[in-house]
């Protein structure tokens, strides 16, 4: 597979205002777990059952940069897609995020800037009772197209 021409998303020409992708993701216990351990992240909010009843949240929360990295996951995949480089990114956690949850995430080209070749991505995050739990504006270098590219 290494070295092998792959097919890369959207170039900056092929992008418009107004393009639009929704993702919806499921938070599983297998898909913390890996964070947990990747991260090494011991923060007991996010899996003791014990500690989160004694905060606020009453429960383990799905931890912040799981939530980000489904949104560059779903740039990266989609829009603009392959060879897509984030290269800012804002984000308001406005609820928590629970284990088990089902978000919506929807995304909208806002901007197509040429000059700098990026273009910016808004995007919403809302669970399944249409509660918005983040905001985010993502600023994204799309691939350029070379000649080895497979179609």
């Amino acid at each position: 597979m290494i070295g092998k021409p792959r097919k890369i998303g959207n170039t900056i020409n092929e992008i418009e205002e107004g393009q639009s992708l929704s993702v919806t993701e499921s938070i599983e216990d297998s898909q913390l777990l890996l964070y947990l351990g990747l991260t090494n992240d011991a923060n007991p909010l996010y899996i003791q059952h014990d500690y989160a009843k004694t905060t606020a949240y009453e429960k383990p929360i799905v931890p912040s940069a799981m939530l980000m990295g489904i949104v560059t996951s779903a740039v990266s995949k989609h829009l603009p897609g392959p060879g897509s480089h984030v290269v800012n990114f804002s984000i308001n956690f406005i609820e928590p995020v629970y284990h088990y949850e089902t978000l919506t995430f929807d995304f909208e080209v806002i901007k197509v800037d040429k000059m700098k070749e990026v273009v910016t991505i808004s995007v919403e995050a809302v669970n399944e009772k249409e509660n918005r739990v983040l905001d985010a504006v993502v600023i994204v270098q799309p691939p350029a197209k070379n000649s080895e590219e497979v179609e």
